[in-house]
């Protein structure tokens, strides 16, 4: 049996995040808005979630496709096969890599624990926007990391392109101002998530998904939050 890894959770409402100032609007595909302070109203994922089996398209090899984002950093020590975010001050470009990051993992040489030290690299710190749990729980547990490896599951990432949300751009247009706050950007990734196992087994899967990012002024680009819906 092949244990695919699941697809990014689709959470119907997020919950407030505390010490928020204004709580921003979210369209029904949970569009961030721009009023006062940017914020997510987010509900975090839980952990212990099953993942769910992917429908992958089964082809005969495993093709691993180049990311629009670019070349990815090395990983180091203690983080496997997990690249280190880049030093970019553009939401656009940081939210392609990070698309990619959430969309790539290998089994055969990155242990659970070196995939999610890695991942929290990206994060965004010194801010109360930053929600770890929704981006750590889009990996397996431990059972189910342990039962990929044994398959020697691994997948890559081909990202087609990054935009911002339409709603996004008319709460800016309507206020302006209101980026200031806390630099937060919503950005919507699109592309393709590659899965191979031994055997010669391999599959493709479209993904899409919103992420929230953050990009200050003189500062690097940071992972923020993860959108329950794609927004158009």
């Amino acid at each position: 049996m092949t244990f695919r890894r699941r697809s990014l959770p689709h959470p119907a409402t997020w919950s407030p995040l505390a010490q928020r100032t204004t709580i921003i609007a979210l369209a029904t595909a949970l569009l961030l808005a721009l009023a006062g302070t940017a914020a997510w109203i987010t509900n975090r994922p839980s952990t212990t979630t099953a993942p769910a089996t992917a429908n992958v398209t089964t082809t005969p090899a495993a093709t691993a496709l180049p990311s629009s984002a670019g070349p990815a950093p090395s990983a180091t020590p203690g983080t496997g096969s997990v690249a280190r975010p880049p030093r970019v001050t553009d939401p656009l470009i940081y939210a392609k890599a990070a698309a990619t990051l959430l969309w790539s993992y290998d089994t055969r040489t990155t242990s659970r624990d070196q995939q999610l030290a890695g991942m929290r690299v990206w994060m965004a710190t010194g801010t109360h926007y930053a929600n770890w749990a929704a981006i750590s729980g889009q990996e397996p547990d431990p059972v189910l990391w342990s039962r990929l490896a044994d398959n020697q599951q691994y997948a890559t990432a081909a990202v087609t392109e990054s935009h911002f949300p339409s709603a996004f751009k008319a709460a800016l247009a309507d206020d302006p101002a209101a980026l200031t706050k806390a630099y937060i950007y919503a950005v919507t990734v699109t592309g393709t998530q590659n899965i191979a196992w031994k055997g010669g087994g391999a599959g493709a899967e479209s993904r899409a998904v919103t992420l929230a990012i953050q990009c200050r002024p003189n500062a690097d680009c940071a992972l923020v939050d993860i959108a329950p819906s794609v927004a158009p």
